[in-house]
């Protein structure tokens, strides 16, 4: 019913910027907090910055000061401004939201497909 489509991975010198895009589609009636998580080879998947709905924004510590969540809801878009990356970066970025498809449905949780960022001299 809904689709949350990433997009904006790719590979970049330590340093450097990148900016994640996940755009929601399908059968939505309103989306709740919108996330970013990613998951290093060999490690758990970690959550790394949350924006409701009403805009607040929440981050790990590793990337304050670097990441940027902000969130387009007329376009049901959530964007990731990674600045300063560290190979420590370097994972599959994956985003997440709470989305209602009807007025009166439960939130349920979608993912998308993942986006690999690799941060490499």
């Amino acid at each position: 019913q809904v689709q949350l489509v990433e997009s904006g991975g790719g590979l970049v010198q330590p340093g450097g910027s990148l900016r994640l895009s996940c755009a929601a589609s399908g059968i939505i009636f309103s989306i709740g907090t919108m996330a970013w998580y990613r998951q290093a080879p060999g490690k758990e998947r970690e959550l790394v910055t949350t924006i409701t709905n009403d805009g607040s924004t929440n981050c790990v510590d590793s990337v304050k000061g670097r990441f940027t969540i902000s969130r387009d809801s007329a376009k049901n878009t959530v964007y990731l401004e990674m600045n300063s990356l560290k190979p420590e970066d370097t994972a599959v970025y994956y985003c997440n939201a709470a989305v209602r498809s009807r007025p009166w449905s439960a939130w349920n949780d979608y993912w998308g497909q993942g986006t690999q960022v690799i941060v490499s001299s």
